[in-house]
């Protein structure tokens, strides 16, 4: 396979983590009567230009299907960190009524809506139609599209020159992303800027975060790798922010080239730590691989522990990061008997691969176990706010990554 970004050879493997199914390819019960199908899922490092990448086997269009069952809006705290974001940036870029916003991969108009709000007229592109068709309820103007080169130059012709363009946890999940951020370029004003928001690679590697490693996660991404993408594609990196969301993240500001935003120093000061970090070296990637296998053995310790002991264990919240978890370290319902989610698009539905059946919140109160193993570990804080009645009945929350902990 040759890398999505500069096209050298790939040699440097970061992890085989087995086979799984698709992470979001969530099971109906009729479905459970049928195979599922199971691909490799196996990451590789590029020694050019350190774009840390899936091997190839499904497509987007296969992966961001019609059932696309994540929906960014059930997260308290997405949506705060949404809310915040607008402020923001209609305030630093003087944003307002003349203005223009472009979002892609806008989901089902968790940020819009707030654009909207104020008045700014602002246009959606997402791929799925079970999201988009969320969007447009909150009235929202959606096209259902994938983003790239053809699509903007579309949008361009619609009169959708953009001031702001947005991409929150899109840039991981697209297969061509030359392609995607050519699509950028044409689309920005001459004095536009783009933001692009994506877990952070030094954070996965630190953390030892494997299980956000999945299909629809195309790209593992630094600053190093963003740069120079941006810049092989007409766009300059002009600021940087590190952010806490999804376990740590970083958010890219990017313009055309000759565009009018001075670069402010951080950007060389990231890149520079990302440097001594290690990450333009193979031997930085060694990590991972024993991190991960310690993770999967402790928490099927925990679990087989619980089992002997007679307790319940569930877990909370249908998430692909959990999927990935679950399915590499070979946990079923004998052992984590079902997960909650608040998402109604989840419930009834069962987990892929492992086949866990997926149940409303309540069911918590209903059957009240002894553990709650919270799958979406960056938002460990907002479930235990959610569910702190689970605490009186002397139940506990655990998280097993980046190490097992019971809260």
């Amino acid at each position: 396979m040759n890398c999505r970004g500069c096209a050298a050879l790939l040699r440097l493997p970061l992890i085989d983590l087995g086979t799984a199914p698709p992470s979001n390819a969530y099971l109906t019960a009729a479905q459970l009567e049928h195979a599922e199908q199971w691909l490799p899922l196996r990451v590789m490092v590029c020694e050019q230009c350190w774009l840390v990448q899936t091997q190839d086997y499904r497509s987007a269009v296969s992966l961001f299907d019609a059932d696309y069952a994540y929906f960014s809006s059930y997260s308290s705290t997405w949506l705060a960190h949404a809310e915040a974001y607008v402020v923001r940036m209609v305030e630093r870029f003087a944003l307002s009524s003349q203005s223009r916003v472009v979002e892609v991969a806008s989901n089902d108009g968790y940020l819009l809506q707030y654009v909207a709000q104020r008045g700014i007229a602002c246009l959606g592109v997402e791929p799925t139609a079970s999201t988009a068709q969320a969007a447009r309820a909150k009235g929202l103007d959606i096209r259902e599209l994938f983003f790239g080169e053809s699509t903007a130059c579309q949008l361009l012709a619609e009169g959708w020159a953009a001031d702001l363009l947005v991409a929150n946890n899109v840039l991981a999940h697209v297969p061509d992303i030359n392609d995607f951020l050519k699509g950028f370029t044409c689309l920005l004003k001459s004095a536009g800027v783009a933001t692009f928001e994506f877990p952070h690679l030094l954070q996965l590697m630190a953390q030892s975060q494997f299980d956000t490693l999945y299909h629809e996660h195309y790209s593992y991404l630094s600053l190093t790798a963003v740069q120079e993408l941006c810049a092989r594609n007409g766009l300059v990196v002009f600021d940087v922010e590190q952010l806490p969301t999804h376990g740590g993240s970083l958010r890219v500001y990017v313009q055309r080239v000759g565009g009018m935003q001075v670069v402010a120093p951080c950007v060389a000061e990231l890149l520079a730590l990302e440097a001594r970090t290690g990450l333009c070296s193979a031997a930085y990637y060694a990590s991972l691989a024993p991190a991960a296998e310690r993770i999967k053995h402790a928490l099927l310790g925990f679990l087989l522990q619980a089992k002997a002991a007679g307790k319940k264990v569930v877990g909370y919240g249908a998430a692909a990061k959990g999927n990935t978890l679950l399915n590499y370290a070979g946990v079923r319902a004998d052992l984590l008997a079902w997960v909650a989610d608040a998402s109604p698009h989840k419930q009834g539905k069962y987990l892929p691969g492992s086949r866990i059946p997926i149940v409303a919140p309540e069911q918590i109160c209903v059957e009240q176990p002894d553990y709650v193993l919270v799958l979406p570990w960056n938002l460990t804080t907002e479930v235990i706010q959610q569910q702190a009645v689970v605490r009186q009945w002397g139940g506990r929350f655990v998280v097993a990554v980046p190490e097992l902990r019971v809260l």
